[in-house]
């Protein structure tokens, strides 16, 4: 077992049952415990409390906030305990020892800083892709400050697996740690390759530096040279794509957040368009 604790915060929006089951489907795969964060916003409350609204008024509101509260989560609750049924993964609200299965918790709060704070816990956080490919204060939080490796999923992913995994270099520290991150999932997988361009490569040096640090891993990798385009990512998605590989494993950039990744370029379009999971870290 690689990990044996996976983190998935979790809020509303659509295509809710695809991310569930994406996120129990990657859990399975592993055979590790994974604690679902259902994030319940607290900004209603904090916006009419300022308004100078009677008390009187103010508990009926808030009645009627925790009433759609619940009714949400126990609407949650039944639609994970279904998909988990079909991943075939035990789904609870409460932790059952000596028993791989799906944890789900509740809270109120900030989203960001309940995922700052509750990532911590975990051996890597899994996350959907942000809509549209725009990261999100939660996405980012995930990546940046958990401290944590993290596996984005595309927002629908019916299959899932690690055989062949495909690493985007572009010789950073990001990238780098990226890949000693991913360690035991490339050892583990069947094809591993090497993706870069000439402006990353240089004269093969650090690409043939990386093959050899990879081999004291017993992981036997590829490497190809690919010519960038001019929008961002789409080199190395393209190269994933071709190759018919089944993960992305790529750094990204600390001082400009999810807007850079592989390759110097904007993240959007690796993010909105792969179907692809990604390995990431920071």
């Amino acid at each position: 077992m690689i990990y044996k604790k996976m983190f998935f915060p979790i809020g509303g929006g659509e295509e809710l049952k695809e991310r569930l089951f994406a996120a129990l489907l990657i859990a399975k795969y592993f055979d590790a415990n994974l604690e679902i964060l259902k994030c319940l916003h607290d900004s209603g409350k904090k916006m009419y409390k300022n308004l100078g609204i009677s008390s009187h008024i103010m508990k009926e509101i808030d009645d009627v906030i925790a009433l759609k509260a619940k009714e949400e989560s126990i609407e949650f609750e039944e639609a994970l305990k279904e998909i988990g049924k079909i991943v075939g993964m035990e789904v609870s609200t409460t932790p059952i020892p000596n028993k791989v299965h799906a944890l789900l918790t509740v809270k109120e709060g900030n989203r960001s800083l309940l995922v700052e704070e509750e990532s911590k816990f975990c051996d890597i956080v899994i996350a959907a892709a942000p809509p549209s490919g725009i990261a999100t204060a939660t996405f980012e939080t995930s990546v940046l400050k958990s401290g944590k490796p993290v596996l984005m999923f595309p927002r629908t992913m019916k299959t899932f697996n690690t055989k062949s995994i495909l690493i985007g270099w572009n010789n950073t520290v990001e990238s780098s740690r990226a890949i000693t991150s991913s360690i035991e999932l490339l050892k583990q997988a069947q094809r591993v390759q090497i993706v870069s361009s000439d402006e990353y490569s240089g004269d093969m040096v650090k690409i043939n530096q990386l093959i050899e640090y990879l081999k004291f891993h017993g992981i036997d990798a590829s490497y190809k040279i690919v010519e960038t385009t001019r929008i961002p990512g789409q080199a190395l998605l393209n190269a994933a794509l071709d190759g018919n590989f089944d993960l992305i494993v790529a750094g990204a950039y600390g001082h400009k957040g999810l807007r850079e990744l592989m390759f110097g370029g904007a993240t959007r379009y690796l993010l909105e368009h792969s179907t692809l999971p990604v390995f990431m870290s920071h």
